[in-house]
């Protein structure tokens, strides 16, 4: 039994609990998985969410957190949106009929208007499609995709070097704030 506080005479949360509150984003979302690879190898110029077309075991997978997103992409195939090598693991439980290959190409739900400027950008400039995280939003999966342009060595190298610097000037700033130098 927990005893309480003498400060504020209330039982105080254990750690676990303070450490869930911090993590879960405020608008209600609950991350799946992410993808820190597609942010280290490509410029990020739009972001959009789209819903997905699961099967039952799927989802019941997705709960269970058994997905990788890391050699994932998206593509647009006559006015509809696919995404391909996204590996959800089959559920336990599902045998038969009820499971699901796990390496399937599912389709994205977007709204016409999207589809049609992501096709146009997608056509127009030599960019890509790529998934950088899958979350639950109102008991719904969603995935939210990008259009994004690759990056060169060089341009992940300098990528690098200004966040380094960033990093640097902002703990050289908390030093000289707090009088250490």
């Amino acid at each position: 039994m927990r005893r309480p506080s003498i400060r504020t005479g209330v039982a105080p949360r254990p750690p676990d609990t303070l450490a869930r509150l911090r993590t879960r984003p405020p608008d209600g979302t609950k991350l799946i998985a992410g993808n820190k690879r597609a942010r280290r190898d490509y410029d990020i110029l739009d972001t959009f969410e789209a819903g997905m077309v699961l099967t039952g075991s799927e989802v019941k997978s997705l709960r269970e957190g058994h997905v990788q997103l890391a050699d994932a992409y998206a593509r647009v195939d006559r006015g509809e949106v696919w995404m391909d090598g996204v590996h959800i693991a089959p559920y336990v439980n599902a045998t038969g009929i009820g499971a699901h290959d796990p390496d399937r190409t599912r389709k994205l739900l977007l709204h016409r208007s999207e589809i049609d400027r992501l096709d146009l950008r997608l056509a127009q400039e030599r960019l890509t499609l790529v998934p950088l995280r899958l979350y639950w939003k109102d008991g719904r999966a969603k995935v939210e995709i990008a259009l994004a342009k690759g990056r060169t060595k060089g341009d992940k190298r300098h990528a690098i070097a200004e966040r380094d610097a960033a990093r640097e000037i902002q703990q050289e700033m908390g030093r000289r704030r707090k009088g250490l130098d």
